[in-house]
């Protein structure tokens, strides 16, 4: 199965994506569903079913307290040819990343090198429309759309349909108190 590990956004922060979105949106790139925008702490890619229950064993050895994060600026990578539009995320991302990074490193897991806490909420199939797109998210690129505690992170199952993924939540785990 397709596996990932995230924190999801909140409510009332994923019920502002659209208004962000139609800034941008256009024909030739994929708007992400806005519930299911999330922060990407790893990415697994293919798991074995047998080895979902070490993972979450060993995921769930991750210690953190509970964090303020905050959903801040709109961005583009990798740069002049875009391919995915994010929003900004501010907080100890890149420590809880790490963390993961840890625990999943003797399932043969690579570290992350370049973490970025970031949610994805477009991808770019046509790159000629990079100028274009350039000059419509600076209009966005400030939006501010409000801080929230991190407290928990999940690790999801990500099954690729015709019409999007969908998401499933195998195991969450909680901050320390």
């Amino acid at each position: 199965m397709r596996c990932f590990v995230a924190v999801d956004l909140p409510e009332e922060i994923k019920r502002e994506i659209p208004a962000i979105q139609q800034a941008f949106a256009m024909n030739g790139l994929k708007l992400v569903d806005p519930n299911l925008v999330h922060i990407t702490l790893k990415f697994l890619g293919e798991v074995e079913e047998r080895r979902v229950d070490d993972i979450v064993n060993a995921l769930a050895r991750v210690r953190f307290s509970p964090f303020q994060a905050r959903i801040t600026g709109v961005g583009a990578f990798p740069g002049r040819s875009i391919r995915v539009i994010w929003l900004g995320a501010t907080g100890p991302f890149e420590e809880l990343a790490r963390a993961v990074d840890t625990a999943l490193e003797p399932f043969g897991f690579e570290r992350d090198k370049k973490f970025s806490a970031h949610a994805t909420l477009a991808r770019v199939k046509d790159p000629s429309l990079s100028r274009i797109l350039a000059e419509r998210l600076s209009g966005v690129s400030e939006v501010d759309l409000g801080a929230f505690t991190v407290e928990r992170f999940v690790l999801k199952k990500s099954t690729l349909t015709p019409r999007g993924p969908v998401y499933e939540d195998i195991a969450e785990f909680r901050a320390s108190q």
